[in-house]
């Protein structure tokens, strides 16, 4: 497939390549000038985390796809906002993710060296928990089964090292030092550059009415335009439930609290001298990230912390109440008190993203019931998935064209709760 012109990524920002901004307009610009057609070998449904990858993915593979997004691309309605993600490999979560993870580093490296932009900062990542912890159990078995480094530090050697914290001495501390975080919105603008520059048509605020399947293909109907392929892909976030009613049972979205707060001493918390973190505290997981520099990063700009647990339900994403509550802002208030105590002076920025839980937490990647080989899914990522977009997307491409993966998915099937 004839690969198109669209610009020069490189330009902009030595620290990262272009701002968010920068590449935002530019990855608009060339979605305009670009015509579309009525008949694709696939399309994908959702162009957020991992509907940008799996467009990038099937369009490097020289395959006629369309990516149709109802929202902006990027959006913060979903779960690819704010600024920040953390990747790491020692997988407290479960030991079957890490293939996809090391395959996930490869890939994210090999899209800055496509792209001449950064989208990943090895910042180490610190884990701190309770003894007896099952998480930094699965952590340390990740490790060690996967020979991924990973530091024991003792209590003494934990405060010299961060003293930013106030850690109880019966913690256990554990740093991944290949860990850090990846910039969300650049990565979707740059996959998806990327994926227009192979050939990919990619339309966004065109939401889907209704699709289904037909004379060996399927169909998809937009308010503009009804659109045929051989092939669909679903990776629609909270809104999977609407458009896959079979899985919808296995699938709760929740609102999930972010904030950005000003500590004490902005330059002890800065980018290059503290690390993403984890820390488990009475069962619940909160994490943070470093202060990222103005400019390239795009907003909101402080501290980032967040509690990993599902919150609120909401029945409709397009209804969902995304204002802060007071009640999710004093959690995180309180953390910082008792766990970072020259964290916190005040509030500066709160918003809202949407998690999609299955019922174990873990995603659902697998051909979807009923449609032989012809729909392909991704859902229920449950506020751990951004770190994996770029090698779902490869796995996406594979089951959609190949009909198989090589990756280790198994465990990730549709058909695991029907047991």
């Amino acid at each position: 497939m004839e690969r198109r012109e669209l610009g020069n990524s490189t330009s902009g920002n030595a620290s990262g390549g272009q701002t968010v901004a920068e590449l935002y307009a530019q990855v608009h610009e060339s979605m305009e000038n670009v015509s579309a057609g009525l008949s694709y070998d696939v399309i994908v449904i959702g162009v957020g985390s991992m509907g940008a990858s799996a467009c990038y993915h099937l369009a490097k593979r020289g395959c006629r796809v369309l990516g149709l997004e109802q929202h902006d691309i990027p959006h913060e309605l979903g779960s690819h906002a704010g600024q920040s993600r953390i990747i790491r490999k020692a997988y407290g979560e479960a030991i079957g993710y890490v293939p996809l993870l090391e395959r996930a580093y490869e890939n994210w490296r090999t899209l800055e060296s496509e792209t001449g932009s950064r989208v990943y900062y090895e910042t180490g990542l610190t884990y701190f928990g309770p003894p007896g912890s099952s998480f930094l159990q699965t952590v340390r078995e990740s490790a060690e089964k996967h020979q991924i480094p990973l530091e024991h530090l003792s209590p003494e050697a934990c405060r010299r090292k961060y003293p930013q914290f106030d850690i109880p001495a019966h913690f256990e501390c554990l740093v991944e030092p290949e860990a850090g975080l990846l910039t969300p919105e650049r990565s979707i603008l740059l996959l998806v550059q990327e994926a227009l520059k192979h050939g990919a048509d990619i339309h966004c605020g065109e939401p889907v009415v209704e699709w289904g399947c037909q004379d060996g293909g399927v169909t998809v109907r937009t308010p503009r335009k009804t659109y045929r392929a051989g092939k669909l892909v679903i990776t629609a976030g909270a809104w999977a439930p609407h458009l896959l009613p079979a899985l919808t049972p296995r699938l709760q979205v929740t609102r999930q609290a972010l904030a950005w707060v000003q500590p004490e001493d902005w330059e002890r918390f800065t980018l290059g001298t503290f690390p993403c973190w984890h820390l488990e505290h009475k069962g619940y997981h909160f994490y943070g990230f470093p202060i990222m520099p103005d400019g390239t990063f795009g907003g909101p700009h402080g501290l980032k912390l967040a509690l990993h647990h599902p919150g609120e339900v909401v029945t409709d994403p397009d209804t969902a109440d995304r204002g802060p509550r007071k009640a999710e802002e004093q959690v995180l208030i309180e953390f910082l008190e008792k766990f970072l105590p020259k964290g916190y002076v005040r509030t500066l920025e709160m918003k809202t993203c949407l998690y999609t839980n299955t019922p174990d937490g873990h995603f659902v990647v697998d051909y979807l019931k009923g449609y032989g080989k012809d729909v392909v899914v991704a859902a229920g990522f449950s506020g751990h998935g951004f770190k994996f977009a770029s090698v779902i997307g490869e796995v996406l491409a594979d089951l959609a064209l190949e009909g198989a993966t090589p990756f280790p998915i198994d465990f990730l099937s549709a058909d695991r709760f029907d047991s």
